[in-house]
């Protein structure tokens, strides 16, 4: 097996891994910050949201980017970050999904959700394609209205192109990384951060308007974004 199969098999464990370790960590994530945060309404938990996954991943970036400068170091440095921007990415649309009130407790379905965001207008045309419906905002469709025929046929069109498109595009900050110090943490950092405004753009698109106001839930201490780390919140 190639060094690029192995790459793509660590990014796709690492994938699924967080869509089941960051499910309730993304309930607890919104639940804490509602408790610290408690005027913000929904549309403003989520710019708070985009914030904290958006410093998160450019951290990371950087740190990778960095780390790219040290003879030989640079393609594990990228892999990592390739698995720690999967994983905030996985726990920063669940936590989308909690604010909204859409609980996607199917792993099948769960996925399919985080595919579509991550993988925006491509995702779309698939389920476009796959379901024979157009429209937007898919989440909740996703969550609660499509049949896991359809779900499950999605799913394994759109598997394979996550793994493609994000090895592909940690490819491309693999080779900006073996340059000097400061110019590859600039890098690393600038990429992870173009990548991470694409993702949220996607997500407006996916999930629509929030709601207007809250429900009411009991509510606790803020956590950060990112794997579950028990870190604190930047």
């Amino acid at each position: 097996m190639s060094k690029a199969d192995d790459a793509k098999n660590l990014i796709q464990q690492a994938f699924d891994k967080a869509l089941v370790a960051q499910q309730p960590l993304a309930r607890k994530n919104v639940e804490r910050l509602r408790r610290v945060h408690s005027d913000d309404t929904p549309q403003e938990l989520i710019r708070r949201l985009d914030r904290y996954y958006l410093a998160g991943i450019t951290a990371s970036g950087g740190a990778s980017g960095a780390a790219g400068a040290v003879p030989g170091a640079g393609i594990p440095a990228a892999l990592a970050d390739a698995m720690l921007f999967t994983e905030a990415s996985v726990l920063y649309t669940l936590s989308l999904a909690e604010v909204h009130g859409t609980h996607p407790e199917d792993f099948e379905r769960r996925k399919l959700l985080v595919l579509t965001v991550l993988l925006g207008d491509g995702a779309v045309k698939v389920l476009d394609k796959t379901i024979g419906r157009t429209g937007p905002y898919w989440a909740r469709r996703i969550v609660s209205s499509i049949p896991m025929s359809a779900i499950n046929k999605a799913n394994k069109v759109l598997g394979p192109r996550f793994i493609t498109k994000y090895g592909t595009k940690q490819g491309v900050l693999v080779l900006s990384k073996q340059v000097p110090l400061g110019i590859g943490a600039a890098l690393g950092a600038g990429g992870n951060h173009v990548f991470g405004r694409l993702t949220i753009k996607s997500a407006r698109a996916i999930f629509g308007e929030p709601p207007a106001s809250w429900a009411g839930d009991d509510r606790e201490d803020e956590v950060p974004f990112g794997p579950a780390s028990g870190n604190s919140t930047p």
